[in-house]
């Protein structure tokens, strides 16, 4: 029920992985609304079950109070994961809430001292074979984080990429205003020693922001508030380009005899940098697997998101980061 476009988008989205997958979706929620949104869907009857809860977390309400209920849909859902009756959770509800509540009803992976909110972005790619999406985190879970929370990130980014992408040596870089190891302040500069000299992990250095866009780094590890403009950023150049492109040919013939010859390339940007496609990202070091999508994800978005929750699962990506974590403790 969280979201901007629920619970039609999220049901639309369950009723479509459905039709085309083979994995059952169990959808927590007002049971009438959902019911009546799903009797305007094909679907597979036998793929989807639900859970009836009145009850659900707004947008814009407050996320230490919205976590403490245990009557909204996100809570439900959590206990229902819990408890085994599903193997994770896709939401594209509030994002506080969602991190909020993950940490009330679920564990944290031993070794990890607080989760982190990733984000998969599209990039340059070095070489064919290479995931065109590369993964940064954290983007909001903790707005601001020390040098060992940078450290844990990067650990719990490099699992999931070994598991996801099947990269099997992550590459990862530490988001920085330089590329110099003494560059930053001290929160930045004593990550990166930490990250340097911790053992398994392929620390390339420090990043720069026109670095995110290169194939230099798998993984970026950054504080929240910084991960979540970046994020932020990502979503919005997309679609000021278009914008612009519109405008210049609303006024010169020339420019707009330039964009139908552009038109293919501007297509392709457009579907490069469309969030839909990616669906979401997880939330990462809890025991469960939390896939969270955009608060505006449509029907598309939502289904390539329970896709993406699918594959982490049958990929066990938190047996791979409880692994890394209780090697880092012996």
């Amino acid at each position: 029920m969280g979201g901007e476009r629920a619970p039609d988008e999220i049901v639309k989205g369950a009723a479509q992985i459905s039709l085309t997958t083979d994995i059952d979706c169990l959808l927590v929620g007002d049971e009438d609304r959902v019911q009546a949104v799903l009797e305007q869907q094909e679907y597979n009857p036998e793929r989807i079950s639900l859970v009836d809860c009145r009850n659900a977390v707004g947008m814009d309400e407050d996320p230490a109070a919205a976590a403490g209920r245990r009557d909204t849909s996100l809570t439900v859902a959590l206990q229902a994961v819990k408890a085994g009756g599903a193997d994770a959770l896709v939401s594209a509800g509030n994002t506080a809430a969602c991190v909020l509540a993950s940490t009330r009803v679920w564990r944290l992976v031993p070794g990890v001292r607080r989760a982190a909110l990733a984000a998969v972005y599209p990039r340059h790619r070095e070489y064919p074979e290479q995931d065109p999406l590369a993964l940064v985190l954290d983007v909001g879970a903790s707005l601001r984080c020390d040098a060992l929370d940078l450290v844990e990130f990067a650990v719990m980014g490099s699992a999931y990429a070994r598991r996801i992408s099947k990269v099997e040596s992550p590459r990862v870089g530490l988001l920085n205003v330089d590329r110099d190891p003494r560059a930053g302040d001290d929160m930045l500069i004593e990550a990166h020693r930490l990250l340097a000299a911790e053992p398994g992990l392929n620390f390339v250095g420090n990043v720069e922001g026109h670095d995110l866009v290169r194939g230099g780094a798998d993984v970026i590890v950054c504080e929240g508030l910084v991960g979540n403009v970046a994020r932020k950023l990502f979503e919005g150049v997309s679609g000021v380009m278009l914008d612009v492109a519109r405008a210049a040919g609303e006024h010169r013939l020339m420019w707009r005899l330039g964009l139908r010859l552009l038109s293919e390339g501007i297509e392709r940007l457009q579907a490069l940098t469309d969030y839909s496609n990616y669906g979401g990202a997880p939330i990462l070091g809890f025991d469960r697997v939390f896939i969270k999508c955009h608060g505006r994800s449509n029907a598309h978005a939502v289904a390539n998101a329970i896709k993406v929750a699918a594959k982490a699962v049958r990929d066990d990506v938190t047996g791979e980061i409880t692994a890394v974590m209780a090697k880092r403790r012996r």
